[in-house]
């Protein structure tokens, strides 16, 4: 199977091309166009100019990894895209150049979960995880916990019961001062900071259970911001006892899992999962009970279009798509309701 993949939920523009299946297979080419630059004067993502962008760039980035692969459109086997979660407008540019490129070609169309190309994004990197295993999935938008015992077979163990780990980070770094996007320039300043200068709670890390919660650690921050003055080593002790305390909660829930699972394969997943802090955290904390720990490639941590084509591969290799007349998005999405190819 030769799968292109379009992902478009949110504000990058990603296609990539896949080839083969987990076992043997392997990323031809891939292209990734962010719109940080474009929403930086906003403070966040503008649904409607995020759109348009992928309007604007979705043909050009099919086209140019096309050529890196050295393919034509008639080489590929399928067409997957991202069919939700994610922003309503956004996900429609990328169902509907997918399913329009498919049914031109008389290929199988795909619309893959976003979760779940973030779940499997770390069989693109060597060496591979093998099934099963725990998932810790940290993004702007999710904060979970999985069983992984193969493809489409995912077992919900823990959630945030507020803002995930990746917002918190983006709303922290705002009360801070901090430019957008706020979770990689509140890790930086972080990483200027003082170990134990400012001590923050660790929400819900001993409650027994694999709920988490990151709410309360966000107003913990607004309280100590308010009373100022900040200069910038203040603020650097504040974002350094932020994120000490976020990857404490995010590495007792990760280990508990793996008790929960009877487990000791870890695959961390999401744009948090970039966090140099919580990979070396996680990296001894694995070392120290003999488990085994993977990550995607940095560039696969964030939204990509190589975690939906790997998807789309693995699931159409199964003949688990319809034909490309069957259009739709799905910008709210339960991982749960889907099933094993």
């Amino acid at each position: 199977m030769r799968v292109l993949g379009i992902e478009t939920s949110c504000d990058e523009t990603g296609v990539a091309i896949y080839e083969g299946d987990a076992d043997s297979g392997r990323l031809l080419a891939h292209a990734l166009h962010s719109q940080v630059d474009t929403h930086a004067a906003y403070g966040g993502v503008v649904p409607e100019l995020a759109s348009r962008d992928h309007v604007r760039r979705v043909v050009p980035l099919t086209r140019r990894v096309l050529d890196d692969a050295g393919l034509r459109l008639s080489d590929l086997d399928g067409v997957a895209y991202t069919r939700g979660p994610g922003l309503a407008g956004a996900l429609l540019v990328g169902a509907g150049f997918a399913t329009a490129l498919a049914c031109a070609l008389d290929k199988p169309a795909l619309g893959v979960h976003h979760l779940e190309g973030h779940l499997l994004s770390p069989l693109l990197a060597t060496p591979k995880p093998t099934f099963p295993f725990v998932a810790l999935l940290v993004s702007g938008g999710h904060s979970q916990l999985f069983e992984v015992s193969g493809v489409g077979r995912y077992r919900l163990l823990g959630d945030t019961l507020d803002d995930a780990a990746g917002e918190a980070f983006d709303k922290t770094a705002k009360l801070l001062g901090l430019p957008y996007p706020g979770g990689p320039a509140l890790a930086a300043l972080a990483e200027q900071g003082r170990a134990g200068a400012v001590e923050l709670p660790r929400p819900l890390r001993d409650s027994g259970d694999l709920a988490m919660s990151f709410s309360g650690l966000k107003t913990a921050v607004m309280t100590l911001a308010r009373r100022g003055p900040l200069d910038e080593a203040r603020r650097a002790d504040i974002a350094r006892g932020f994120q000490d305390a976020v990857v404490d909660v995010l590495a007792a829930k990760a280990l508990h899992a793996l008790r929960e699972a009877r487990m000791t394969r870890l695959v961390v997943a999401g744009g948090v999962g970039a966090n140099r802090a919580l990979r070396e955290r996680l990296t001894n904390d694995l070392a120290r009970i003999g488990g085994e720990l993977y990550f995607p490639d940095l560039a696969f941590c964030t939204d990509n279009g190589a975690m939906i084509a790997l998807v789309g591969a693995l699931r159409l290799a199964h003949d688990a798509a319809p034909k490309a007349d069957a259009f739709g998005v799905a910008p709210r999405w339960d991982l749960a309701s889907l099933a094993a190819p």
